[in-house]
C-alpha cells in the first residue's frame, strides 16, 4: 500500500462506524473476559456430501456445524428436512457458506439477489449467519475502488440479511480481495458494523502476510465468528497446504488463548479444505481435530 493510500485508509479508519469496534481496547474501551466458545465443524471435507458430515460431524461429537452452498442446493426446497435433519444429530447451524459476492457493478445485484435467498434458507432451516467472500479482480491490481466498491455491497446485502434475522459475516480468503492485513481493516473500515460482521480465519489471516494472534490481541470485539485451521508450507504451488489443527505453523493455541483473553463469547468452526493424507478420511481427520481441540486447547464440546 503507497504512503498516500495508507494516509487516506488510515483517516477512513477513524472515521469508519466500525471503528469502536476495532479499536476498543486500545482507547480503553474494556469489558469483563467472560468467554464461552462453541467448537463447530466445517462440512466441506466432505466435498459435497452434507448429509455424510451432518452425521459423522455428530458422531465425532462436535455440536454445530458449518454448511456450504451444496446444502442449498440440496434442500433449498425443503428448508424444514434440513432442519429436522440437523435436530436428529443434534447439531446447531452457525454459518452457511454462501460463495463469492461479486462486487463489480455489473454483476452485483444479482449476486445481493442469490445471497439473500440463501439467507432466507438459513433463516428457514434454523440457521445462524450467512458467510460471504469475494475474488480479486482479474488481470489488474485491488485498489482503494474496490475496497470502497466491495464494502458497499457488503453493507447493501448486510442490511437486507439483518431484516430477515440472518447476520452477514464477511470471511476474508486468499486470493481474495481482503488478502492482506490492511486491505481486510480498508474493508472492515467502511463497513456498516450494524449490518457486517468478521469471520476471522487465523490461517488465512497469517498466510496472507498477518500475526493472527496480534490481531485478536488487538481487535478481539470485531470477531463475529472463528474459523480454527493449520497450514504448512510445502514447495508445490501455492506453497501452502491447509492440514489438520497442530501439523501446520499457526498458533492455533495462542489464538485460542488470545480469544479467550479477549472474552470472545461465540462459533469458533474448525475447518480442513480436504483430506491430505493418502488412505485417509474427512472422519479421521475431525477425530484428529477434535482430539486437538479438547486435549490441547482444552475447549469443551
Amino acid at each position: 500500500m503507497s504512503e498516500f493510500n495508507r494516509r487516506r485508509f488510515l483517516s477512513l479508519l477513524a472515521a469508519s462506524p466500525l471503528a469502536f469496534r476495532l479499536e476498543a481496547e486500545a482507547t480503553g474501551g474494556r469489558w469483563e473476559p467472560e468467554s464461552t466458545i462453541n467448537v463447530g465443524y466445517a462440512a466441506i471435507t466432505w466435498s459435497g456430501d452434507d448429509p455424510k458430515a451432518i452425521e459423522e460431524v455428530s458422531a465425532v461429537g462436535f455440536k454445530g456445524i458449518q454448511l456450504r452452498a451444496t446444502a442449498f442446493d440440496r434442500w433449498g426446497k425443503a428448508p424444514a428436512d434440513l432442519k429436522a435433519l440437523l435436530a436428529k444429530h443434534a447439531l446447531a447451524f452457525p454459518v452457511l457458506s454462501s460463495g463469492n459476492l461479486n462486487y463489480q457493478p455489473a454483476d452485483v445485484a444479482a449476486n445481493l439477489d442469490m445471497h439473500v435467498e440463501h439467507a432466507k434458507f438459513v433463516r428457514d432451516a434454523g440457521g445462524q449467519m450467512l458467510q460471504v467472500i469475494d475474488q480479486k479482480p482479474k488481470g489488474r491490481a485491488v485498489t482503494p475502488a474496490d475496497y470502497e466498491r466491495l464494502a458497499d455491497a457488503l453493507n447493501t446485502l448486510g442490511a437486507k440479511t439483518k431484516a430477515l434475522g440472518v447476520p452477514l459475516v464477511y470471511h476474508h480468503h486468499m486470493n481474495s480481495t481482503g488478502e492482506a492485513p490492511d486491505a481486510i481493516e480498508a474493508i472492515l473500515s467502511q463497513a456498516a458494523a450494524a449490518s457486517v460482521g468478521l469471520l476471522f480465519d487465523i490461517a488465512h489471516y497469517q498466510q496472507g502476510g498477518g500475526d493472527p494472534v496480534a490481531f485478536i490481541r488487538r481487535h478481539g470485539k470485531a470477531i463475529t465468528v472463528v474459523h480454527l485451521k493449520d497450514a504448512r508450507p510445502i514447495e508445490a504451488s501455492p506453497g501452502y497446504q491447509w492440514v489438520e489443527l497442530g501439523r501446520g505453523r499457526v498458533d492455533v493455541k495462542g489464538s485460542v488463548a488470545a480469544l479467550q483473553a479477549a472474552g470472545f463469547a461465540g462459533w469458533a468452526i474448525v475447518e480442513l479444505d480436504r483430506v491430505v493424507d493418502p488412505g485417509g478420511t474427512p472422519k479421521a481427520s475431525a477425530e484428529a481435530n477434535r482430539a486437538f481441540v479438547v486435549n490441547q486447547l482444552g475447549l469443551t464440546l
